[in-house]
């Protein structure tokens, strides 16, 4: 992502980053909250439940981080479909250069993604926080 002082590096880093942004939101978050089981068996977690005290608001996050085009991006659907699932709203955070600009298309066309750069923007007007400088 040219241009951008604080890039993300990792996957590690991005859930950070979301957990960074929602401290100075104002909002509580939980890690690797478990949500139940998929179809095959194996638990579901939501990688990041942001919660707004005041109103008791939740959102899970699910962080996808691509530094290199690769096949990572073809779970990226089901993803979408495991949040429907979920017994809360939720979204995919994606950031990374690895991202074709088809799956970039996709992602945003569902209305469950945002780029971790428009995160503080989209967080504030779901939980009706001031705007965000």
């Amino acid at each position: 992502m040219p241009g951008r002082a604080a890039a993300v590096r990792n996957g590690d880093e991005l859930v950070t980053n979301v957990l960074t942004l929602a401290g100075e939101l104002g909002l509580q978050a939980r890690t690797q909250v478990r949500v139940a089981r998929r179809i095959w068996g194996a638990v579901r977690k939501i990688d990041v439940v942001l919660t707004q005290a005041e109103t008791r608001r939740t959102l899970g996050v699910e962080c996808k981080f691509q530094s290199s085009q690769g096949t990572a991006e073809e779970k990226i659907p089901s993803t979408i479909q495991d949040i429907a699932a979920w017994p809360i709203p939720g979204i995919v955070v994606f950031s990374g250069e690895g991202f074709s600009p088809n799956m970039v298309a996709f992602l945003i066309s569902t209305g469950k993604a945002v780029e971790f750069e428009d995160l503080r923007a989209w967080l504030s007007l779901y939980f009706g926080l001031p705007d965000a400088p």
